[in-house]
């Protein structure tokens, strides 16, 4: 049975963090003498709306379900968005509610996307927001609460497993609020020495800030609406950024183990991270050669440097633009495409189907092929000489079952609120020039994967400000179950889950 105070209870504790949120916001509109009241009201709001979920949640005891954690992980990406869009509202940098909520919903889910095309004309208090939104989504809001509220309890237990990413998980401690704590700071030292290192490059701090922010939470929210090349003309900063979404897309496990722990022989043992590397190494190779060629007159920095740039940018889910990938050889959109869908590592807070589950889909391949010639053998699926479970191995199926599913459906569904449909106007009239499947697959691509940028006109060249209310809520959706990997909120819409029993 639902334990619905436990869960207005927790639910009022996370809203105490967005106001958190708020206030360094506020603060920083204070700063460059903006207007405050946009952030006063919302944190009126948010504060109102803790205290009547803690006040419903009092007493509620420590004990809580596994279906109550799935219900508090659903539930709370979605009122941090409504809530987190009424900033957007209130300083009218947006022009409807379904724009400010996609917007909103696009950053705590740190996919990326965005329907503002004039972004240097916004606010500070704003943009800084837009970045807040992707630093907070990235990590987790269950993480992060975990690190800080350990008075959850048994819960906390339910809280991790429902939110974190990818089929295996690796424990750095027996204790959740001890190993999340350790896993943020490892979060908090990337972003501050990405701020560190940009700053070094040249780039001015409140862009430094909001660029670190945005990079280690691999969302690709940027101050700016040009891409990096033309906005700071600085390939140190290209490079640097570069590093740092790499970094952001490994297991923060491992980075725990490497770099607050010295165990470098970790990163060289590891099967997903060799996977990773090897997408991002090839991919990079293939599209300097033809970028080289095709594009940029047989510059072999510049190609290499696009080429990286945008290989990790894109795998990682960041987002981040140094050039119009789009303009690149058409033999080329097929990798793009696929990097969109492999994602980086688990474990991190890049979106996408994971590295690890490439390597074990890989590693049970190989395994049906020796069965196929040796019907005898037993051969159980092994990573990095541990035996894969088959209940792990069944969940991997039925997700990529529902990954895949959950994709082409949410391209259908595009289609049919118009994204593909493109037309040209006549003297007279205006006429249907093509309707076809290549811009509502990639944008659901991008938004099941978080990635942010999709691929022709919805390209990083331009924003989805052109797509109707409801594509707009669809792809907000699909950020959505994207993010939270699917399983925990398609299992809200079974009729078991509702059952006291």
């Amino acid at each position: 049975m639902i334990n619905w105070r436990q869960i207005f209870k927790v639910l009022g504790m996370l809203l105490f963090i967005e106001a958190g949120l708020l206030m360094i916001t506020m603060i920083v509109a204070l700063i460059y003498q903006e207007n405050i009241m946009p952030y006063v009201w919302t944190l009126v709001i948010t504060l109102v709306l803790g205290i009547l979920g803690r006040g419903i949640g009092w007493g509620a005891g420590k004990n809580m379900g596994r279906r109550d954690g799935y219900l508090i992980v659903s539930l709370v990406w979605l009122i941090f968005s409504l809530i987190g869009m009424i900033p957007f509202i209130l300083t009218e940098s947006v022009p409807d509610v379904s724009s400010a909520f996609f917007e909103a919903m696009s950053g705590f889910t740190s996919t990326g996307a965005t329907i503002m095309d004039d972004i240097d004309s916004l606010p500070r208090g704003i943009i800084f927001w837009r970045s807040t939104t992707q630093w907070i989504g990235g990590i987790g809001i269950i993480f992060f609460t975990l690190a800080i509220l350990p008075a959850f309890g048994v819960g906390e237990v339910k809280l991790f497993a429902a939110e974190a990413t990818g089929p295996l998980h690796e424990k750095i401690h027996p204790r959740i609020s001890v190993a999340v704590k350790w896993i943020g700071t490892v979060y908090l030292l990337l972003t501050v020495l990405c701020i560190a290192s940009l700053f070094l490059c040249g780039m001015e701090f409140f862009d430094a800030v909001n660029i670190a922010m945005t990079t280690t939470g691999t969302g690709g929210f940027s101050p700016h609406a040009a891409f990096f090349h033309d906005q700071w003309h600085s390939p140190a900063i290209e490079y640097v950024t570069t590093i740092f979404m790499l970094l952001s897309g490994m297991n923060y496990t491992l980075l725990f183990y490497t770099i607050l722990k010295g165990r470098f022989r970790k990163l060289f043992q590891n099967p997903e991270l060799r996977v990773y590397m090897f997408i991002v190494f090839i991919t990079t190779a293939a599209c300097t050669v033809f970028i080289m060629i095709h594009n940029n007159n047989g510059d072999l920095e510049l190609s290499f440097r696009e080429a990286i740039f945008t290989t990790v940018s894109i795998q990682t889910t960041t987002g981040f633009a140094s050039c119009d990938y789009t303009l690149w050889p058409q033999m080329l959109m097929p990798v793009l495409l696929f990097l969109m869908f492999a994602g980086a590592c688990s474990g991190s807070t890049s979106g996408g189907f994971k590295c690890i589950r490439w390597a074990i889909l890989w590693e049970g391949l190989h395994n049906e092929f020796r069965k196929i010639l040796h019907p005898r053998v037993v051969a159980p699926v092994k990573l990095n000489n541990e035996v894969i479970p088959t209940s792990v191995q069944k969940t991997l199926l039925a997700f990529c079952v529902l990954f895949v599913g959950s994709l082409f459906l949410g391209a259908f569904i595009l289609i049919l609120c118009g994204v593909d449909t493109n037309y040209i106007a006549t003297h007279d009239q205006t006429i249907v020039l093509r309707q076809d499947f290549t811009e509502a697959f990639s944008l659901s691509l991008s938004s099941l994967s978080n990635v942010g940028p999709a691929m022709d006109y919805y390209g990083p060249a331009h924003s989805w400000a052109v797509i109707s209310p409801l594509a707009k809520i669809v792809c907000a959706f699909l950020m959505l179950i994207g993010r939270l990997e699917i399983f925990p909120i398609l299992i809200l819409f079974t009729k078991g889950f509702w059952k006291k029993e």
